[in-house]
């Protein structure tokens, strides 16, 4: 936290006029800025909320009291001899008020001249463009390990226990990505529980970040037991995901290897996108949540950008985690003029967290096509890699079959040959569809599944192969001009 303290710092003494700390935390805030006042010893801190008013002045508390504009006339006629710092709590809920905005401005002048400084708290609060200019914005990050081990160390010693190194390790690691008003719930039920805080508490962490996630408006935490081996093919994309698996142990960072960012994977409705990206997160042990990109634009107007930070804010306390980003395409493909450019700003604030991120969470992200995929996504450096998943080969059929039979019928053994032949051009999903449909047969008429049943069903199948044709002659072409790797290997 030294580096935000001492933006914090620099900010007040330049004399800033207006400042946006934007956090949850607002107890955090309060006692950062509290050290910060310290810090700066010629000064002196206020803070008002909308139900007590004025705090912290001799002779002013409760002025203002469900009086926001009385607040901000106060601190303009205070003499610039005394310095204040006044933190203002949701003052961003009246800022919708004309003169409330109009004083803002104002003051955003006015204290230039002066050693005051406004200090607004807000969690998602999307200045409107008049606003914007005259506020410095400072995001306020979740707590750091060395702040979780220091907070976890005195809440231990408080309850009359230490931890030993080991154990308080472990936690910290663990809270990593909560933040303090968190942690100190997850303390709480343990000293309830148990009366001191151990290594059986890490089950409890996990599930307060479960928890996080499923308040999110936009991630959902995906439970899987899906793995490689309930992928048919693929061979060459199992082979590198390994390789990228391995990527995440401290050995490879002494080898001077970056965390892997993610991995794009492009191809047909039916070829496996989704079911790899299940597959990575339990073959790993790693949670998966899956990003839902419509609703990260759904709402007011600027909150897709608050809704983004809080999305990379959701994912890192998770990590190690696997963010899975379905249907990329769609979500940021749009016309950047239908929107006032939303999706750009929001594509540009992911694109650049995949970038510099430094936490380990690893970016799966699917789409049917290119054509609506914005170039920005697509070039080299934003993904590890880019696989096309393409219709599954004749080999690949095979494996296919014969694992949806075994996973329906383990003990049936029938010849499938034939069904591979008469199957060419069929997704993995439509393969998947004909095995059910062939059981149907089977099943309606009281007898085992035949060959003959999974022949039928596939002649009544009109595969995408066929109804999307020139779209996917289209990806193979871009994809066959060293754009994309093949994720299946090829046999000569």
């Amino acid at each position: 936290m030294t580096k935000w303290n001492d933006q914090l710092d620099l900010l007040i003494k330049s004399r800033t006029p207006l400042i946006l700390i934007r956090s949850k935390e607002e107890e955090r805030v309060e006692i950062l800025v509290k050290e910060a006042t310290k810090r700066l010893s010629n000064r002196r801190l206020a803070t008002w909320d909308y139900i007590d008013g004025l705090k912290g002045i001799l002779n002013s508390d409760g002025l203002g009291s469900r009086q926001p504009i009385a607040v901000l006339q106060w601190l303009e006629k205070v003499d610039s001899s005394q310095p204040t710092i006044l933190l203002a709590k949701d003052f961003n809920r009246f800022s919708d008020d004309a003169g409330i905005a109009r004083m803002l401005k104002n003051l955003s002048t006015k204290l230039r001249n002066t050693s005051h400084t406004i200090i607004l708290i807000a969690s998602n609060w999307s200045p409107s463009s008049d606003l914007e200019e005259c506020l410095t914005i400072l995001d306020l990050p979740l707590p750091q390990e060395n702040e979780l081990r220091i907070l976890l160390e005195n809440i231990s010693k408080a309850s009359g226990s230490d931890l030993s190194n080991e154990t308080l390790e472990e936690l910290t690691h663990a809270c990593s990505g909560l933040s303090e008003i968190r942690v100190r719930q997850v303390a709480a039920r343990a000293l309830a529980q148990r009366g001191k805080l151990s290594k059986n508490d890490l089950p409890e962490v996990l599930d307060e970040k479960r928890q996080a996630v499923a308040r999110s408006e936009v991630l959902e935490y995906f439970e899987t037991k899906a793995t490689p081996a309930d992928i048919g093919g693929l061979d060459a994309l199992k082979v590198w995901l390994k390789q990228r698996h391995a990527a995440f142990s401290d050995d490879a960072r002494e080898f001077g290897l970056p965390l892997p960012r993610g991995v794009l994977l492009i191809g047909p409705q039916g070829t496996g996108k989704s079911l790899t990206a299940k597959a990575i997160a339990h073959s790993w042990s790693m949670p998966l949540l899956r990003l839902d990109v419509g609703r990260l634009f759904a709402g007011l107007l600027g909150a897709s950008e608050a809704k983004t930070r809080e999305t990379i804010q959701y994912a890192e306390s998770m990590a190690p985690c696997v963010l899975w980003i379905d249907e990329i395409d769609k979500g940021f493909g749009g016309d950047a003029r239908s929107d006032g450019g939303t999706s750009q700003r929001v594509l540009a604030n992911v694109l650049t967290w995949m970038a510099e991120k430094k936490t380990a969470v690893f970016v799966v992200a699917t789409a049917n096509g290119i054509d609506r995929m914005p170039g920005e996504l697509l070039r080299k450096g934003r993904f590890d890699e880019i696989f096309l998943l393409d219709l599954p080969s004749h080999q690949e059929r095979f494996k296919i079959l014969e694992l949806h039979i075994n996973q329906r019928r383990p003990n049936l053994n029938i010849p499938i040959q034939a069904v591979v032949d008469r199957t060419e051009g069929f997704s993995g999903a439509e393969l998947e569809q004909t095995v059910i449909e062939g059981m149907h047969h089977a099943f309606s008429e009281k007898r085992e599944l035949l060959e003959t049943d999974l022949i039928l069903a596939a002649t009544q199948l009109i595969p995408l192969s066929k109804t999307a044709k020139e779209q996917l002659d289209f990806l193979k072409d871009w994809a066959s001009s060293g754009r994309a790797r093949p994720a299946s290997i090829k046999i000569t």
